[in-house]
C-alpha cells in the first residue's frame, strides 16, 4: 500500500461517516418526531466531533504530504487537491467550535420553523445572533486575513469573492429591473382551480423519473422547504404541495431532481471519495435551474405537460398550451424567492446577499434585521412585506449557519444560461424532443459535459470545458431571458 492508498482508504471511511451525518439532517426536515429536537442537536453534535477529530488527525496530514510528493496521475492530484483543502480548513478551526456550531444549528432550525410557523421573527432573532457570532468566529480562523465573508463563500464556491459576485451583480441588475418592469405591464393568466395533493405528488414522481432521477437510489418526501441531500447510491429529494397551486410542487421537484441528478450522475469511480459529489454549490445550482427552467419551463416541455395535467387533474381552467406556458412563465407579485418567476428570481438573491454581509460584517444586527429586510424588499420590489414569514423567516439556510451559500443561486443561473447556449447548438432537435416530454437528449449531455466529473474540475473550469472554452458570464442568462420574455 502507497501513502496515497492508505489515504484514500481513510478518506472513504470518513466520506462514508459524512453520509450518516448528512442522513441525520435530511430526517430531521422529514421524519424526526417534534420533541426529539435536542436530543438530535447531540447527535449532530457528536457526529461533527468524530468527523473533525479524522480530518485534523495528524496521520492524514502525513499521509497527504507523501501522496503529495509521489503521485502524478491527473485524477489522483484532483482528489489531493480536495483533501488538502479540506485538511487545511479544519486544522484551522478548533474542534470544540465545529462541534458547538453543528449543535447550535441543529437546534436552530427547529426554533426557525416554529418562528416561521407562528410569524414571529422576535423569537428566533436570538438563537440566529448565536449562529453569526459562531459563523464570524469560524469565519475569522479559516479567513487568514481575507474578508470574513470571502472565507464563507469559499464554502460553497471555491476561490470566489463577494466583490466578484458584485460586479456580476451590477451587470445584471439594471437589466433584470427594465425586463420586469416591461413583463408586469402585460397580464398573465394564472392557475384557479383546486389541484388534489397525492395527484400533485404521483405527477411530480413521474416527472422526477422523467427527468431522470433513479428512485432505486433516492425517494422523494415532503418538507417544509423542499431540498435534496446524499450522493452516489442514496441520493434523497424532498418537495411540497400546495392545493392551490401544482406549480409549487412540480417545479420544486424538478429543481431538487437537478440537484440529485447531478449526485447520481458523477463517475461512480468516484463514489465515497472527494470526487464524488459536486464541485460546488454553483455549479450544483447550474443543474437544478437549467433543469427547472431552460428545459422544465421550456415552451416546447409545457406543451407536453399541459396534456399530462390534463390526464392528472381533468380541466383546471386553462383551454390551450400556449395559455399555460404562459401560466408557467408568469412574472408577478410575490415575496417568496423559491416561487419566484424568472425575471425577478435573481432579484431576491441580490436582496440577501447584500443582507448577510452586513451581518457578517458587524455592519447590521439581527435586532434590526426583520426592519432592514423589509425597507429593502419595498425598495426592490415595490411593495411591504406582510409578515414574517412572507420576509425575513421564509428561508431556512440562515438558521443552519449557511452565510455564503445565496449568492450561488444566482451564480447558478448564470452558469446554467451558459450551458444551456452550448446544449442548444450540441443537441440535436432539442425543441422536438421536448415537445414529447423527452428529456433524454438534454440530461445525457447535461450528464456527460457536467455531472460525471464530480469535483475533478474546478467549478468555472467545468463551465468552460462544456462550453467549449468559453468563460463563464451573465450574458448567456440576460440573453435568454430577454428573448423568452420580450417574447411573451
Amino acid at each position: 500500500m502507497t501513502a496515497y492508498d492508505d489515504l484514500m482508504a481513510q478518506e472513504r471511511e470518513t466520506q462514508a461517516l459524512a453520509q450518516v451525518a448528512g442522513r441525520l439532517g435530511w430526517d430531521q426536515e422529514t421524519m424526526m418526531p417534534r420533541g426529539a429536537a435536542e436530543q438530535r442537536s447531540e447527535e449532530s453534535g457528536a457526529m461533527q466531533a468524530v468527523l473533525h477529530a479524522r480530518r485534523c488527525d495528524p496521520r492524514r496530514g502525513d499521509l497527504l504530504a507523501e501522496a503529495e510528493a509521489q503521485v502524478s496521475d491527473e485524477v489522483a492530484r484532483a482528489q489531493l487537491r480536495h483533501i488538502r483543502r479540506d485538511h487545511d480548513r479544519a486544522m484551522l478551526v478548533p474542534g470544540d467550535l465545529a462541534v458547538a456550531l453543528a449543535r447550535l444549528t441543529s437546534r436552530a432550525q427547529g426554533q426557525w420553523a416554529e418562528a416561521r410557523a407562528g410569524d414571529d421573527y422576535a423569537a428566533f432573532a436570538p438563537v440566529l445572533a448565536e449562529v453569526i457570532r459562531l459563523k464570524r468566529e469560524e469565519a475569522t480562523a479559516v479567513a487568514r486575513g481575507r474578508d470574513l465573508y470571502d472565507a464563507l463563500i469559499d464554502d460553497f464556491e471555491p476561490d470566489m469573492t463577494a466583490t466578484r459576485l458584485d460586479t456580476t451583480f451590477a451587470e445584471m441588475r439594471p437589466r433584470l429591473v427594465d425586463l420586469r418592469a416591461r413583463a408586469l405591464e402585460r397580464e398573465w393568466p394564472a392557475l384557479d382551480a383546486h389541484f388534489d395533493e397525492q395527484a400533485q405528488l404521483r405527477l411530480s414522481r413521474e416527472l422526477a423519473r422523467n427527468f431522470g432521477y433513479d428512485f432505486a437510489r433516492g425517494r422523494l418526501d415532503m418538507a417544509v422547504h423542499p431540498f435534496s441531500s446524499g450522493s452516489g447510491d442514496d441520493v434523497r429529494i424532498t418537495t411540497r404541495v400546495s392545493e392551490h397551486d401544482p406549480f409549487n410542487c412540480l417545479y420544486s421537484t424538478i429543481h431538487e431532481v437537478g440537484h440529485a441528478c447531478y449526485e447520481q450522475g458523477i463517475d461512480p469511480e468516484y463514489r465515497l471519495t472527494p470526487l464524488g459529489q459536486g464541485v460546488s454549490m454553483g455549479v450544483h445550482e447550474s443543474q437544478s435551474r437549467i433543469y427547472e427552467n431552460q428545459l422544465g419551463r421550456s415552451r416546447a416541455y409545457t406543451g407536453w405537460l399541459f396534456e399530462r395535467m390534463r390526464e392528472t387533474f381533468g380541466e383546471f381552467g386553462l383551454d390551450e398550451a400556449e395559455t399555460f406556458y404562459r401560466a408557467v412563465s408568469r412574472v408577478h407579485r410575490g415575496y417568496i424567492r423559491t416561487e419566484a418567476d424568472e425575471v425577478q428570481y435573481n432579484l431576491h438573491i441580490m436582496l440577501r446577499f447584500d443582507l448577510e454581509k452586513a451581518l457578517i460584517s458587524g455592519d447590521l444586527s439581527t435586532d434590526d434585521l426583520e426592519a432592514a429586510w423589509n425597507d429593502r424588499f419595498e425598495a426592490d420590489f415595490g411593495y411591504a412585506v406582510d409578515r414574517a414569514s412572507n420576509g425575513v423567516l421564509q428561508d431556512v439556510h440562515w438558521s443552519v449557519g449557511l452565510f455564503g451559500y445565496f449568492p450561488t443561486y444566482s451564480l447558478g443561473n448564470v452558469y446554467a444560461g451558459c450551458l444551456y447556449r452550448a446544449m442548444r447548438g450540441a443537441v440535436p432537435d432539442l425543441e422536438v424532443h421536448l415537445s414529447r416530454g423527452d428529456l433524454g437528449g438534454a440530461t445525457s449531455w447535461l450528464c456527460s459535459k457536467v455531472q460525471v466529473h464530480g469535483g475533478r474540475f474546478a467549478p468555472a473550469e467545468v463551465i468552460a470545458r462544456a462550453c467549449g472554452g468559453a468563460e463563464p458570464t451573465a450574458e448567456p442568462l440576460l440573453e435568454y431571458l430577454e428573448e423568452k420574455f420580450g417574447g411573451l
